[in-house]
């Protein structure tokens, strides 16, 4: 079981340091060791590859909750939370999208690379290597194996992703801006290891912590500092305390 967890947290860190924080928004720098290791975590998710999910996500908070939003909430729960995936995207999310510029995530080579390989990792990273490891070290029956922390793991890790994009876009308040659906929700936060906090992110997406620094529960903003301390990490980029407070008292819906 602590196998399965920790490549839950390894799964979890591959999208909200790697994908989101660092890809997604060029919230801080990580140096080639970092990117390499965010890259196979990224694959473990199994959650479309870093160029693909980051092109998504900026498009997402460009035009969110419209039409060119992928995962539109305004179209109800289960759209935002799986249905946007079966369906075909809407043709202002292939027009507008067109309209971005994502040339810096091409030109990292590890994204590059992850993306020329993409289905042989995920292979490796999402099923066997979950499996294979806590059979051959410690014993664990590759049935147990196989399902604990290759099947159970990879389907709560997508489910608590949906989550920020459904739930976290509904229930919750918004001391940041009560004009924007995002909301503070503190179980998301807990399951997606920080991520609950979207009032905030979507306020202030350049942030590094995607929240308030201070706030109690944000292992991924651990992680990252972890690694700043390292020397892994550079250039965290945070919203200024007063900038924080002065957009509270103009925008916020006083929760906070």
């Amino acid at each position: 079981m602590s196998g399965a967890y920790f490549c839950f947290l390894m799964t979890a860190l591959g999208v909200t340091a790697g994908a989101h924080r660092l890809w997604s928004h060029r919230s801080y720098k990580a140096k080639l060791p970092l990117r390499i290791f965010l890259a196979a975590a990224n694959s473990m998710a199994f959650q479309n590859d870093i160029y693909e999910w980051s092109r998504d996500h900026r498009v997402h908070h460009k035009y969110s909750e419209t039409d060119a939003d992928p995962h539109n909430a305004r179209r109800g729960f289960f759209f935002s939370h799986i249905g946007w995936l079966f369906v075909r995207k809407h043709r202002d999310v292939i027009e507008k999208g067109r309209k971005l510029d994502f040339t810096d995530l091409l030109d990292d080579p590890v994204v590059r690379f992850q993306r020329k390989y993409y289905k042989s990792s995920v292979v490796l990273m999402c099923f066997v290597i979950p499996t294979i490891v806590p059979w051959y070290l410690w014993g664990e029956s590759l049935w147990n194996a196989y399902f604990l922390a290759s099947i159970l793991r990879y389907t709560i890790s997508l489910n608590v992703t949906w989550l920020v994009n459904s739930a976290a876009h509904m229930y919750g308040n918004r001391p940041y801006d009560k004009n924007i659906n995002p909301r503070q929700n503190t179980l998301v936060t807990l399951g997606a290891i920080g991520e609950g906090f979207h009032n905030y992110h979507h306020t202030f997406p350049f942030d590094y912590s995607a929240s308030e620094l201070g706030l109690k529960f944000n292992p991924t903003t651990w992680f990252i500092d972890f690694m700043f301390w390292l020397g892994l990490v550079t250039d965290r980029k945070q919203a200024p305390k007063e900038m924080i407070q002065a957009r509270k008292e103009r925008t916020g819906d006083g929760s906070a």
